[in-house]
């Protein structure tokens, strides 16, 4: 049985760690460098790293700060953020970035996971499924940093990509994103009972409480907090942190 992976997602602008609520405002909190040194030290496992401007607003991948990050980290990163080829996938993973996240691309051209996973393996392929709620309250995917719906459902999606071989996928709601509120547990649910890859739970942790419900009662292979990683607590100052070993004991059992 696999063991349940508890990571930060810390999301980048224009070269700065930032954290926004519900895909907006973004707030600086740091250097990613600086933050990578520090969970380090802290062991965690594993490291998400999204980059929100870089499709939005067409910077496409900052290699540069990318190079720096991984010169420092010690654990194994997945990126995301601007990604529309196998070559500069290539030239991620060449970079020493171990999974890759495709989104607003891998909609696009589904085929792309195809082209990607045959090439570097379904491990190495993660698609981030990011989720809003319409004025109908049907969840919807949405693209381009939660600008543009797609009108798609995200269980379809989810096992369209499946099918073109994700290795995983990172399913980050819109609506919870940096609200501390927990997560959205009936959609995690629905998506991770018919997904046959493991699911990522991201959006919405407040508590530990949440980290254990998105996966005992979403059916969450893993989990990706933001706020909980970055801030001191809600409304609070910023503290780049991460639960102890001692604090995780237990909590997925």
């Amino acid at each position: 049985m696999l063991t349940t992976r508890l990571m930060p997602c810390l999301l980048m602008d224009r070269g700065a760690l930032v954290k926004t609520v519900q895909f907006k405002n973004p707030t600086y909190v740091g250097d990613p460098v600086n933050a990578v040194r520090i969970f380090n030290q802290k062991e965690v496992d594993e490291l998400i790293l999204i980059d929100i401007a870089a499709t939005t607003e067409r910077r496409g991948i900052d290699f540069d700060t990318l190079e720096k990050v991984t010169g420092e980290c010690f654990m194994p990163i997945c990126y995301g953020g601007g990604v529309a080829s196998v070559d500069e996938m290539r030239r991620l993973y060449a970079l020493g970035i171990e999974k890759v996240s495709l989104s607003s691309a891998a909609v696009a051209r589904p085929s792309l996971v195809s082209e990607a996973a045959a090439e570097f393996g379904s491990q190495a392929v993660v698609v981030t499924i990011d989720v809003k709620k319409n004025l109908f309250g049907k969840h919807t995917v949405r693209t381009h940093g939660g600008r543009v719906d797609t009108k798609r459902m995200p269980l379809e999606l989810a096992r369209e990509m499946e099918a073109a071989g994700a290795g995983e996928i990172l399913l980050y709601s819109i609506d919870r994103d940096g609200t501390w509120s927990g997560f959205d547990l009936k959609l995690l649910k629905e998506i991770s009972q018919a997904a046959g890859i493991p699911v990522i739970a991201c959006g919405g942790a407040g508590s530990l409480q949440d980290v254990r419900a998105a996966v005992k009662e979403g059916g969450a292979s893993a989990v990706a907090i933001g706020s909980m990683a970055v801030f001191q607590g809600k409304d609070l100052g910023v503290l780049i942190k991460f639960p102890t070993r001692a604090q995780q004991d237990g909590l997925f059992e």
